[in-house]
C-alpha cells in the first residue's frame, strides 16, 4: 500500500496539467465545465441576494471569505454591481432540494437554487473554490466554472461518540464547520453509554452530575456533560450550516452510566459489562425513560431520536431471574429474553412516536414490527448482511454505516499502533471511496430506501483532539464524495489529486492529519495512557 501512496505522490506532483481542468472541489460535482477566464476576488467586494431568506446565507458567505481568505465583502444592493449573487428561485423544477448551479465568470459569480439549503450548498462549493485559489497582491484568482450539482444520497452523516471520551463544544463546532465545508448534513451524537452520560436532564440531575463522572480510560474523571443551554448553542450552530444534530439515548443497553446515576432503574449486566441494561420489568422504567425522552425531544428540533438498541445481549444475564421480567414475561406472552427486548423497543417507540418523531436504531431492530414509516434502521453489522436485507425486505428505510468501511476508529494504516480491525481488516482511504452498493444485497427497486451513508466516530482508543483529527482527516473527504458523488462520477486517483491540495488546507487550519502520501508526516498521536500501555507500564 505505501507504494500506491509514494506513487499517487508523485503523479499529483508531476501530472498537474493532464489534471488541470479538473474541479478541485471535493465531493466532486454532478456537473463541472471548466470556463474560459479567471475571476479575481478583492477586499471589499459586493454580495447580494434576492430573497430575505438568504440573508443569514450571505453574512455567513461574509464572514467565511473574512475568516479564510483574509478579506472583508460587503452586503450590497443589486445596482451596486454586486461580484457574489445569491440567488434563490423558486420556479426551477428539481426533485432534490440541495441542487444548485454555481457559475464563475470573471465579471461576477452567481448561485442559483429552489431552496436555501441549495444556495448554502452552493456557497459552501465557492468558498472551496475561493480557499484553493491562487493568492497574489491581496487577492484571490479561481478559475471560471459552470457547475451544476445535486448529492446522491440525502443522509450524509458522522457519528461522534462523547460518551467514552468527551471533547467539548469548541471541538465539535469546528467538526461541524468540516462537515459544513465537504457538504454533509446529519451529526448523529452519541451521548450516552457504558462509561458517561453527556447530556443535562432538568427531571433527573444525577444523570449528568453522578453519570457524567468518569471516561473509558478513567473511571474518576470529574463529571463532563453538555448543559441544555449548551445543546441549544451547539443545534443553534449546526442549523446555520444546514446540519441537523440526532441525538441517540442508549437503550436498554448501554445504560451502565445512567444505573450509576439511578440505579431503581437498572435491569443487570454481566462481568464485562456490569448494570449495563434498563429494567424492562418496571413500569417505573418505562415513565423514567419517557421523561427523558420528553425533555430531549424539547432540546433537539431534528424530529428525530436515536435509541440505539444494539448488543442487549452482552449484559442482560439477570433478566432471567428478575422477578418483574419474569412477570412481564407470562403476561405478555413473551417466548424469551429476545422477545422481552423487542417489547421495551416497541413500548419505548411508541413514546418517540407520540413526540411526533421518527425512532432510529441499530440493525438488530430489523427483527423487530416497527412501523416503517416512522423506523430508520442503522445498518452497522457489516458481518451481518441479512441484517440490511431484512430491513430492506420488510420496507424499513436505512442508513448504511457498516463497520467496514465506515468505523473511523477503525486503523487506517498497518503502522498505526492503537485502534481496532476486524479479521485483519482496516479502514483504508481507498475502500472507503470504493465502497459500493454493488456488493450489497439492495434490489434495483430498493435503492430509493437507501437514506445514505454515516461514518462512525467510536472513541475507545480516542482520547485526544489530536488523534481525533488524524482519525478523521482525510477520511472525512472520501465519506463526503461516497455521499454526495455519483457513483459514475467517482475517481479514485483524481479523488487523490484534489485531495493533495485539501491536506494543505489541514495544515494551515491547525489539524493534525493523516497523510496518505507520506504517513510519517504526522505520526500518530497517542496519549500518556496509551504510550504507558504499549510500553507495559499502564496501572
Amino acid at each position: 500500500m505505501k507504494h500506491i501512496f509514494v506513487f499517487l505522490f508523485f503523479f499529483s506532483l508531476t501530472c498537474f496539467h493532464a489534471f488541470g481542468q479538473q474541479c478541485p472541489v471535493i465531493p466532486a460535482p454532478e456537473q463541472a465545465q471548466a470556463m474560459p477566464g479567471t475571476f479575481t476576488l478583492r477586499d471589499g467586494m459586493g454580495i447580494t441576494f434576492n430573497d430575505a431568506t438568504l440573508a443569514a446565507q450571505g453574512n455567513y458567505l461574509q464572514q467565511q471569505i473574512f475568516r479564510f481568505c483574509g478579506m472583508a465583502p460587503v452586503i450590497c444592493d443589486e445596482h451596486q454591481s454586486p461580484a457574489i449573487r445569491l440567488v434563490l428561485d423558486k420556479s426551477i423544477k428539481h426533485a432534490n432540494p440541495e441542487a444548485y448551479t454555481l457559475n464563475v465568470r470573471a465579471d461576477g459569480i452567481k448561485i442559483t437554487a429552489a431552496t436555501p439549503v441549495g444556495v448554502f450548498r452552493g456557497t459552501a462549493t465557492l468558498l472551496q473554490l475561493l480557499r484553493l485559489g491562487d493568492r497574489k497582491d491581496g487577492t484571490i484568482n479561481i478559475n471560471c466554472w459552470a457547475i451544476k450539482d445535486a448529492p446522491r444520497f440525502t443522509w450524509r452523516g458522522i457519528m461522534l461518540d462523547e460518551s467514552r471520551h468527551f471533547f467539548g463544544m469548541q471541538t465539535v463546532k469546528e467538526l461541524l464547520d468540516w462537515m459544513a465545508f465537504y457538504k454533509l448534513n446529519k451529526f448523529h451524537w452519541h451521548l450516552t453509554d457504558e462509561p458517561a452520560w453527556r447530556m443535562e436532564v432538568k427531571a433527573y440531575p444525577l444523570l449528568s452530575l453522578n453519570g457524567g463522572v468518569g471516561t473509558y480510560d478513567d473511571a474518576l474523571a470529574p463529571a463532563q456533560y453538555y448543559t441544555q443551554e449548551q445543546i441549544k448553542e451547539v443545534i443553534d450552530y449546526a442549523a446555520k450550516r444546514f446540519i441537523e444534530v440526532i441525538p441517540e439515548i442508549d437503550m436498554p443497553g448501554h445504560a451502565t452510566a445512567a444505573n450509576k446515576a439511578y440505579p431503581a432503574y437498572s435491569g443487570g449486566g454481566a462481568a464485562k459489562h456490569p448494570e449495563f441494561t434498563f429494567n424492562p420489568g418496571l413500569d417505573s422504567t418505562y415513565n423514567y425513560l419517557g421523561r427523558i425522552l420528553r425533555e430531549t425531544d424539547m432540546l433537539f428540533p431534528s424530529q428525530m431520536i436515536h435509541l440505539g438498541g444494539d448488543e442487549v445481549s452482552f449484559g442482560n444475564e439477570k433478566w432471567k431471574t428478575n422477578p418483574g421480567i419474569s412477570r412481564l414475561m407470562k403476561t405478555e406472552q413473551l417466548a424469551d429474553l429476545v422477545a422481552v427486548e423487542h417489547y421495551f423497543t416497541h413500548r419505548m417507540a411508541d413514546t418517540v412516536f407520540k413526540l411526533n418523531n421518527k425512532v432510529l436504531l441499530w440493525d438488530e431492530a430489523a427483527d423487530t414490527e416497527l412501523p416503517r414509516d416512522k423506523t430508520i434502521i442503522f445498518w452497522w453489522r457489516h458481518d451481518h448482511p441479512e441484517q440490511l436485507k431484512k430491513a430492506l425486505d420488510k420496507g424499513y428505510s436505512v442508513v448504511l454505516c457498516p463497520r467496514l468501511p465506515f468505523y473511523f476508529d477503525f486503523m487506517q494504516d498497518a503502522n498505526q499502533r492503537l485502534g481496532r480491525k476486524w479479521q485483519g481488516n482496516m479502514v483504508t482511504l481507498d475502500k472507503l471511496y470504493g465502497f459500493t452498493l454493488s456488493d450489497l444485497p439492495v434490489s434495483s427497486t430498493q435503492i430509493g430506501q437507501i437514506q445514505g451513508v454515516q461514518a462512525g466516530i467510536w472513541t475507545e482508543y480516542i482520547s485526544t483532539r489530536e488523534k481525533l483529527e488524524y482519525m478523521l482527516f482525510p477520511r472525512i473527504a472520501a465519506l463526503a464524495e461516497t455521499g454526495w458523488t455519483p457513483a459514475a462520477n467517482k475517481n479514485l486517483d483524481n479523488f487523490y489529486h484534489r485531495l493533495s491540495n485539501h491536506l494543505i488546507l489541514y495544515g494551515k487550519a491547525g489539524i493534525y492529519y493523516y497523510n496518505p502520501f507520506n504517513p510519517q508526516q504526522t505520526p500518530e498521536p497517542l496519549s500518556a495512557r496509551q504510550i504507558s500501555a504499549l510500553t507495559g507500564q499502564a496501572k
